[in-house]
């Protein structure tokens, strides 16, 4: 009889799995449970953070919830920057004049011949001391806190060095003077600023408005203004209307809602019970996940500067999901539009406090899902440790019983021949 080494490693293999098997299948549970309870963590996780962004983006900058706009009568004279703050009505405008820097051309000096000295805001440039107009204007550009900016023009031949006021309007004009040299200095504009007219007539009662820039921040409350081209003498006043734009508020409004559904949409896949239908949730039953849904609606209830989303017809359906009734929010948002800002936008008000509680739960550093995401992790690699273990044990069991049933049919082969011999 030969020994059958292919059958020998069968019976082997067979009996070291029966070995290990349940410790095997203990395993291959927790490990399953461990990597679909951190899938679930990471999915939320990202649901959370897109929630969070969401909202963020909502109060980014000086954006607000409450959209007003402007509307003109007339087009290209002016453009407006409509805040919360601004009030709805109309106004009336005359554009007098642009804001301007002033600028002085240089003409004259010639390269490798300079010569006088320029004086500008009382610092003295000797221009002999320059091989060139080029080395000129940069010692120009260097001196700091001169408020003069030289380039040079090149025409016909001629080189002019032009000298610009960094800033525009009459308070940022420069002094200037040019001695000890042939060379003469032409004005080509000066430092004006820009002029508009509340009322009136153009030129004439009204209240006269000046910036040193084209811009006049807060000219009417919750409303700045851009100017870009003059009336003349003659022209219609331009009419400005400020009012609520209902269509955008109620936009954002929207966002809002969205964010928050889409939210509350993973929380009810990740922690659904489960039915004969429906698969059960790789959350279900997770008290901690279901205190984090808990909270964000108990956010949803608040008052917050004396007002809620109820009062504004924003509610809950009963899915958890919230819905606007378009008429009572319309009706709310016209009657207290402050109130309706003051509810969302500002320190520790609705926005806030939902930016403050998600980044608790997603925070990198020390969030309750991270940490909750940092366990399972350290499980998973005691799990593998754990194989490891498992494997080894299995390769002792195997050699084991390949030594014996090695043996067995080694002990079987001689008595056969044995028994051969008679």
């Amino acid at each position: 009889m030969a020994i059958d080494s292919d059958y020998v490693k069968q019976m082997s293999t067979q009996l070291a799995t029966y070995e290990v098997q349940s410790s095997l299948d203990r395993l291959n549970r927790n490990e399953s449970n461990y990597k679909t309870q951190r899938d679930a963590l990471s999915k939320l996780r990202t649901s959370l953070t897109t929630f969070k962004s969401a909202v963020s983006g909502l109060k980014t900058g000086k954006a607000t919830m409450l959209v007003n706009s402007a509307s003109f009568s007339q087009d290209g004279y002016v453009t407006a920057t409509v805040g919360a703050k601004a009030q709805a009505g109309s106004y009336q405008f005359y554009v007098e004049q642009l804001a301007s820097k002033q600028q002085v051309a240089v003409q004259g000096l010639v390269d490798g011949s300079l010569s006088g000295t320029l004086t500008l805001e009382g610092q003295d440039f000797d221009l002999a001391g320059y091989a060139s107009l080029d080395d000129a204007a940069k010692a120009i550009n260097a001196t700091a806190d001169l408020g003069v900016q030289a380039t040079l023009v090149r025409s016909n031949g001629e080189v002019s060095l032009v000298l610009t006021s960094t800033e525009s309007g009459a308070s940022n004009a420069f002094a200037h003077s040019l001695t000890g040299t042939a060379a003469t200095s032409t004005t080509l504009s000066t430092a004006a600023d820009a002029r508009i007219r509340m009322g009136g007539s153009f030129g004439v009662g009204g209240i006269e408005l000046t910036s040193s820039s084209n811009n006049f921040d807060n000219v009417i409350d919750g409303v700045s203004l851009s100017v870009n081209k003059v009336h003349k003498d003659g022209d219609a006043a331009l009419t400005l209307t400020i009012d609520q734009d209902k269509s955008a508020t109620k936009g954002k409004a929207q966002s809002f809602v969205d964010a928050f559904n889409a939210l509350m949409t993973s929380f009810d896949s990740l922690t659904a019970s489960g039915s004969d239908s429906s698969a059960r949730g790789a959350l279900a039953g997770d008290s901690s996940i279901r205190s984090i849904e808990s909270r964000l609606n108990g956010l949803l209830r608040t008052d917050f500067g004396g007002t809620s989303l109820i009062n504004f017809g924003i509610s809950a359906d009963r899915n958890g999901k919230l819905t606007i009734d378009t008429a009572r929010f319309e009706a709310a948002v016209a009657k207290d539009p402050a109130g309706f800002e003051a509810l969302f936008t500002g320190k520790d008000n609705l926005l806030d406090s939902i930016d403050k509680t998600v980044a608790s739960y997603t925070s990198s550093t020390n969030g309750l899902l991270k940490n909750r995401m940092d366990t399972l992790d350290m499980s998973l690699r005691r799990i593998d440790e754990q194989f490891e273990n498992l494997q080894q044990q299995y390769d002792t069991y195997y050699s084991r019983y390949l030594k014996q049933f090695t043996s067995m049919m080694q002990t079987m082969q001689s008595m056969e021949q044995t028994f051969g011999m008679f």
